[in-house]
């Protein structure tokens, strides 16, 4: 039995039956396998820290009712509260980021991070969401009637982020913004010319930071020859999924992560692969698979240009940021840090996280005969 029936028009019962349960449930699992794993990995990095064993999985944990909470609150917006909400998340994101270059937190060479009520917060964490949408919104427009150069205000607005976000400097998240911008940018319909002159930027923009970031290159020079660099981590983190096996030495029971700096959140799959075995992180990845194919499948059902490219570059973005932690840890390309989504230790990334899916969810709900505009 359902907890609503079919004739109740509540926001809630409408919200219920227009949802799709499946992906909410798929991310409750993996916010499930997150809450273990964090509490797996956490003691012996907080403890290296001068922390109390358990204070990083307390923190977690106590996040984690309200990114649910986030997930659900924001699917019950519809597109145009989405939109409104996103335009606000991104301007509020913009001006924490140029904060961060004047009063915020270094931590490894970067100032990513921002201290606000005792809290440290990572604002590109907000901005890659809320950015997609309004992004969305913009090529969108420029397709309607509304005669706005969507285009060009994509355009301005993705050289802010990406201005912001290199002087931090964050690479990663540049990347992985402008993979999906430029995503969006083809399903709006690029033209063939001005894909392949964005590849060739994107070469380009490869080979200066190579040159022009030496952490960029020695991670790349890493990569392709194992003498050049430091390889500490990812050896760590190929002896942790050796040891794991098919089964796992059960939750707990992992040694490596004691001594991976970052295996509660960069490297929490390789935790994974050894106290879970081969068996959960092939259910970790068939999980990240099935919400991003099952909300594509949701998504082309919808007649509305801005559903498809605000969903579908959310989705991207959930897909390729997972990918790339997985590929990472399993040496299948550079290592970068990024967080695995809903599963890696991370408050800033957890409720970003909340927010992006809580969107898709919101924006990929049944609209047929409840009234909702877009």
């Amino acid at each position: 039995m359902t907890a609503f029936a079919r004739t109740d028009t509540s926001a809630l019962s409408q919200w219920w039956w227009t949802v799709d349960r499946w992906i909410l449930a798929a991310l409750i699992v993996l916010m499930g396998f997150g809450a273990v794993l964090v509490l797996a990995a956490s003691p012996a990095v907080a403890e290296r820290i001068g922390l109390p064993g358990f204070r990083l999985a307390q923190r977690q944990f106590a996040l984690l009712p309200l990114a649910v909470l986030t997930v659900i609150g924001v699917s019950l917006l519809n597109p145009r509260w989405i939109r409104r909400l996103a335009v606000i998340g991104f301007a509020a994101s913009l001006a924490l980021c140029l904060l961060t270059l004047s009063i915020g937190v270094e931590i490894k060479g970067a100032t990513r991070w921002i201290s606000l009520a005792g809290l440290s917060l990572q604002p590109s964490e907000f901005l890659k969401p809320c950015f997609v949408v309004v992004s969305a919104w913009m090529f969108a427009a420029e397709k309607g009637e509304e005669g706005i150069p969507g285009s060009t205000i994509a355009i301005v607005l993705w050289l802010a982020a990406m201005t912001l976000l290199l002087l931090q400097p964050d690479v990663g998240q540049a990347f992985l913004v402008t993979a999906v911008w430029a995503f969006q940018f083809f399903l709006a319909g690029l033209p063939l010319l001005w894909v392949g002159l964005l590849s060739a930027a994107g070469l380009l923009a490869l080979t200066i930071a190579y040159f022009a970031l030496p952490h960029v290159g020695a991670r790349i020079d890493s990569f392709l020859d194992p003498q050049a660099g430091d390889r500490y981590q990812i050896d760590r983190s190929i002896e942790a999924f050796m040891n794991g096996g098919l089964l796992g030495r059960g939750p707990g029971e992992g040694t490596v992560k004691a001594l991976l700096p970052d295996s509660h959140s960069d490297f929490i799959f390789a935790v994974a692969g050894e106290e879970l075995g081969l068996i959960a992180c092939l259910i970790i990845l068939a999980l990240f698979g099935f919400v991003v194919l099952r909300g594509f499948a949701r998504v082309f059902q919808d007649n509305s240009l801005f559903v498809l490219l605000a969903a579908g570059g959310l989705l991207a973005q959930f897909g390729l940021q997972a990918l790339i932690n997985m590929a990472s840890t399993l040496h299948l390309m550079p290592t970068k840090g990024m967080t695995l989504p809903f599963i890696s230790y991370g408050g800033s990334s957890l409720l970003a996280l909340a927010l992006a899916m809580g969107m898709v969810l919101g924006l990929t709900r049944r609209r047929v005969g409840i009234g909702e505009a877009v």
